[in-house]
């Protein structure tokens, strides 16, 4: 019976994911929408019908959401509470004018406020970025209504605690003192939250600097919802014509792509093999340089140890040490912060003295110099970019099918949700399956579990990950679906699938890399979504995640640097 009830909630679940994406596509080729409209009617119920586990408590009537306000607020940019229009744009030349770059810390994004009430943001990463701040700006509309439902009594006056707010946030903009235990009253009273909740969640608010305190985007969240409810001010969300002309069309992966090759040929590198390797921009240059710029020989400080050390928040300086040691040590960096937020490091092996590195970092020196590798890591892409990046980076130049990078294998290590396990555990997947299509990619992973024991860590192996529409679109009955049935999902993500489309398009059918190119992905696991207290809502890995993310680097780069035979698939 809890069998079929749990079968019926996932297909309930995964209709309302397909209602909002229809919906979402819908509204950008129609070019805008207004949030509490008809058509934001239906966003917003086909977002509590899902119910996000990321979301928390946002289907309940009168409690606001406090993890998933802030983790949303420091994925949109600070103000935006304030705003009735928000304009999406695709890079119009904002860059170059006058107007402050507001960047949310947590999403990569130009954002500008062009008065008192519109902000415009770019979205130079695809599809999949819009998707994303869309489903943000629903849940920050659902939320309003809550606040706006707790301002007012039954007969639609706006009740004391309102008024005592608003005396609040005027004297908060001022920089004049309140008493804060009173103000926590009030707020509370308006969120629907304890004292006790209301008091933790001003705290965590106020640790954010990118954000404005909980009291003045609660206020604000409600003033706009309030004017929009008894004077018809409507919120209104909007796409420029540009932004939708240039969607899919790989604009800004073209130009990202064509400024790495043109490096590669202005150094004579097409011969020379090149390892890509899809990673954050530290691991790699710590692992390889970090001994060598700091003269920290492996018998005092293991690699893990080394990269503690250098991670430390103080240690701005030491991290600056090391990039500085590597730029003139054969590490060139090509920044791109103004299109697609995805900066390149290209490694040239030649340059690189390897004598100081330990027994937990073995490297074939002599087949290093021999082979001369070139290192490609390129940071984390978002969504759907993934695809448009890698497709672009591996086609051939200028449709010229002689002219190609040369290479030989491609590394992917992610973080990801896991589906059984915990924060920092590791997966290492066989296929990636793209949720709501038919898509499904297996491939032979060079990664296998023995690469990994014996370190601390848990290992989930042999089974795929799903690669989904958005992280913040993932419910329980979802995630037990993919868990439970045939498909023994070991993890969810949001690139997998759209980087080994690229790949294999580019093995298969463009022939611009080798058909048997070595791949190798692994993932630690950054949240736990079947978890309570475990979303992304709840904060990130921290120093945990550093074991994981340097066992994955070193393992991916002892297999580059190492000769050895490709393992094969036993039948």
């Amino acid at each position: 019976m809890n069998k079929g009830i749990n079968r019926r909630r996932a297909q309930e679940s995964r209709a309302a994911i397909e209602r909002l994406y229809i919906t979402m596509r819908h509204l950008f080729n129609r070019g805008s929408y207004k949030p509490f409209g008809i058509s934001g009617q239906s966003l917003r119920e086909a977002l509590l019908t899902l119910s996000p586990e990321i979301y928390g408590s946002m289907a309940e009537e009168e409690r606001v959401e406090m993890d998933g306000l802030l983790y949303v607020m420091d994925r949109l940019p600070k103000g935006i509470e304030e705003c009735r229009f928000i304009r999406l744009i695709s890079k119009e030349g904002f860059a170059d004018s006058n107007f402050e770059v507001i960047i949310p810390p947590k999403r990569r994004r130009n954002c500008y406020r062009i008065d008192e009430e519109q902000m415009f943001v770019e979205m130079t990463r695809g599809r999949s970025d819009i998707y994303d701040i869309l489903t943000h700006l629903t849940f920050l509309y659902i939320e309003s209504s809550k606040i706006l439902r707790n301002s007012m009594d039954a007969k639609g006056r706006l009740r004391r605690d309102w008024y005592r707010l608003e005396e609040i946030v005027q004297r908060e903009d001022k920089g004049e003192d309140f008493n804060v235990e009173i103000a926590y009253t009030y707020l509370s009273n308006i969120l629907g939250r304890t004292f006790e909740e209301t008091e933790e969640a001003c705290k965590k608010f106020s640790a954010s600097q990118a954000n404005n305190s909980l009291f003045h985007i609660t206020y604000w969240l409600g003033k706009i919802a309030i004017a929009e409810h008894k004077s018809g001010t409507d919120r209104e969300v909007l796409f420029s014509s540009t932004l939708r002309d240039r969607v899919g069309h790989h604009i800004y992966g073209d130009r990202w792509a064509s400024t790495i090759k043109a490096y590669f040929i202005e150094n004579e590198w097409l011969d020379r093999p090149v390892h890509i390797i899809s990673a954050n921009m530290h691991s790699v240059i710590n692992v390889i340089y970090a001994r060598a710029a700091l003269q920290k020989p492996s018998e005092e400080y293991s690699i893990y140890e080394l990269a503690t050390y250098v991670s430390n928040p103080g240690n701005d300086k030491v991290r600056q040490k090391i990039r500085n040691y590597a730029l003139k040590n054969g590490m060139y960096q090509i920044d791109d912060p103004k299109v697609t937020n995805i900066s390149v490091q290209i490694i040239d092996t030649e340059m690189i003295d390897f004598s100081i590195n330990g027994d937990d970092f073995q490297v074939d020196e002599e087949a290093v110099r021999q082979g001369k590798p070139i290192l490609l890591v390129m940071d984390y892409p978002f969504g759907e970019q993934g695809y448009e990046l890698m497709d672009e980076l591996l086609k051939p130049f200028d449709d010229e099918k002689d002219l190609t990078l040369n290479v030989k294998s491609i590394s992917i290590m992610g973080k990801a949700g896991i589906l059984e396990g915990n924060k920092g555990d590791i997966m290492i997947p066989n296929a990636h399956v793209f949720e709501g299509t038919a898509d499904n990619y297996p491939f032979y992973n060079d990664l296998c579990r023995k690469d990994f024991e014996g370190e601390g860590l848990e290992i989930y192996d042999n089974g795929p990950m799903i690669t989904v529409l958005g992280t913040s679109l993932q419910n329980r009955d979802v995630l037990q679906y993919f868990l439970r049935s045939s498909w023994r999902a070991i993890g969810l993500e949001m690139e997998g699938a759209h980087l080994q489309k690229a790949i294999q398009s580019a093995a298969r059918v463009r022939k611009s890399i080798r058909e048997d190119v070595t791949l190798r992905y692994a993932y630690y696991a950054s949240d736990n979504p079947l978890i309570t207290g475990h979303t992304l809502a709840s904060g990130s890995l921290g120093k945990e995640g550093i074991k994981p993310t340097y066992l994955i680097t070193l393992n991916i780069l002892k297999k580059i640097f190492a000769v050895q035979e490709k393992e094969q698939p036993t039948e």
